[in-house]
């Protein structure tokens, strides 16, 4: 079985879209959480979310050209980092957080469900015998 090239190019989306958000996060947590309405900024913590999307972002462009085995593992990263996510924004937003976050929740939705459907379709696919 191959991997979708929709697959790998979603690959390199994410790439950059981790990037967008990792890269002022690491430099100026604070600068620019406070540009969304964040009052009250923990650099550490923010740096660390930067980090993480670093890696998963970095991850998805290294291993845009890798085998099923390697994007499976991939996928199930992308859809339990995604499904946490949107667990912990959903609870910020009850909490009271910033309207920005509902942005930041429609991504990690819309993410998380390509993610997943990409993994189902990755295990229908190797199910079938040749």
């Amino acid at each position: 079985m191959t991997v979708p090239l929709s697959l790998r190019r979603w690959f390199v989306v994410h790439f950059v879209a981790d990037m967008l958000f990792a890269v002022p996060l690491l430099l100026a947590p604070g600068a620019v959480l406070n540009l969304f309405g964040w009052t009250c900024v923990d650099p550490v913590a923010t740096r660390l979310v930067g980090a993480a999307l670093v890696a998963i972002g970095g991850q998805s462009l290294i291993g845009r050209d890798d085998d099923v085995a390697a994007f499976r593992a991939m996928l199930n990263l992308k859809i339990l980092w995604s499904l946490s996510a949107i667990g912990a924004l959903a609870v910020g937003l009850i909490a009271g957080a910033p309207p920005v976050v509902w942005g930041l929740l429609a991504i990690f939705m819309a993410f998380s469900s390509l993610w997943i459907t990409y993994r189902i379709r990755l295990r229908a696919a190797g199910r079938r015998v040749p």
